[in-house]
């Protein structure tokens, strides 16, 4: 949308650059990256940036009206985890960036989470392409590197040591994100464990380092419970649902109360209309409409057309909600005069002391498909997969 920008990124743009940036991630990380890295960023108006912040500071405001009894009615009784928490330490805001009835590219609200995502991942790879690329330096949007860190410990580590923090995951070798778990051990200083190898005694927890066993006292939670539930037969000494003398970071609770629950309940000019599915009209077009699952991830469950015979199959009607469709934006150049679309995730942390979280960095993710969601483009496209997005200063 900057065109200054595009055309000069897509003049420098050559497979050995990006081939020396996915090395230069690898290198940085110790490990392999799982999901696909797109080859360009994204470049985006002040103007547009303005909408951004103006829809992040109404969702988040109408987040901090909603009464505590209100936001537990999102969780499974059968997951309910005690010691709940006034406030999630994460927000990801995820935008699309389309076009309105007269023409105008203006960000449409497709989700929001109160769960962590590519933090340190994303920072070492602004820090990257910047490096490749070095007329990005000048717009580069996170904080330094030193004072991104630091706010990182303070939310994660806290005031304990690092060795009584854990990164918790679902057998994270095996993860298309482990990189940025690399990252985040490098960054923080804490250990990654998988969830099988955690020890209970009481209402403490361990894990193995050298021989020994290390109390958890804080739990950078990764696991996400839609994963969980397709593991019926994992073998744990813990449950979530468990009382547990650990601080969890941010409380699983918080994956259910922040989620396609609140989208019915939100109101901007940039904010869809959504209805849970047990309430949708019949004043309402159903063909201008997306079905998707309260809880799914990465896209799972999402139909783009349902029909009425889709909808009466649905027993657990109050577990989806149909959401306004909007009209993606095909925007950004490749250098093959192709064009891709894309999703801008603004990436918040909350201090547990802090009145508003903090603005931290962003994330994109691009396509050429009807999704966006990298499985659901051609293997040979360019310009798709995860980014990151420059403003005009």
């Amino acid at each position: 949308m900057i065109q200054k920008y595009r055309k000069q990124f897509n003049e420098e743009f050559s497979q050995e650059k990006y081939q020396k940036l996915i090395e230069t991630l690898e290198k940085s990380s110790g490990t392999t990256n799982g999901f696909r890295q797109s080859e360009s960023p994204i470049f985006l108006s002040k103007d547009f940036k303005n909408k951004l912040t103006d829809a992040c500071d109404s969702i988040i405001s109408q987040v901090k009206t909603f009464s505590n009894e209100e936001l537990q009615k999102a969780i499974p009784k059968h997951l309910f985890v005690p010691n709940d928490t006034e406030k999630p330490h994460f927000l990801a805001i995820d935008f699309g960036i389309c076009k309105n009835e007269n023409g105008e590219v203006v960000p449409q609200l497709i989700e929001l989470q109160a769960f962590p995502t590519l933090y340190a991942y994303q920072e070492e790879f602004e820090g990257a392409i910047s490096e490749i690329y070095p007329f990005l330096q000048e717009l580069r949007n996170s904080i330094p590197k030193p004072e991104y860190i630091q706010f990182l410990k303070e939310v994660i580590i806290g005031d304990e040591s690092p060795e009584n923090v854990i990164l918790l995951e679902i057998f994270p070798e095996e993860q298309k994100t482990k990189i940025d778990f690399y990252l985040t051990e490098k960054y923080l200083g804490i250990k990654t464990v998988c969830i099988t190898k955690i020890k209970k005694q009481g209402k403490k927890l361990f894990y193995e380092k050298d021989g020994n066993l290390i109390e958890i006292k804080r739990i950078y939670n990764r696991v996400i419970f839609d994963e969980l539930e397709q593991h019926p037969n994992l073998e744990t000494e813990f449950q979530f649902t468990d009382e547990l003398d650990v601080k969890w970071i941010t409380h699983p609770n918080w994956f259910f109360k922040i989620s396609k629950f609140i989208l019915p309940k939100l109101n901007h000019e940039f904010v869809p209309k959504s209805y849970f599915l047990v309430d949708f009209p019949e004043t309402e077009n159903l063909e201008n409409f997306v079905l998707k699952p309260l809880f799914s991830f990465a896209g799972s469950g999402v139909n783009l057309y349902p029909t009425p015979e889709i909808l009466a199959e649905i027993e657990d009607k109050e577990n989806y909600i149909l959401q306004r469709k909007v009209q993606y934006a095909s925007l950004f150049e490749d250098i093959n005069g192709e064009f891709s679309k894309a999703e801008i995730r603004m990436l918040y942390l909350w201090k547990e002391d802090a009145e508003t979280p903090q603005l931290m960095d962003n994330l994109v993710r691009m396509t050429k498909a009807d999704m966006v969601n990298v499985n659901f483009n051609k293997k040979d496209a360019i310009w798709i997969g995860s980014s990151i997005a420059f403003f005009e200063k």
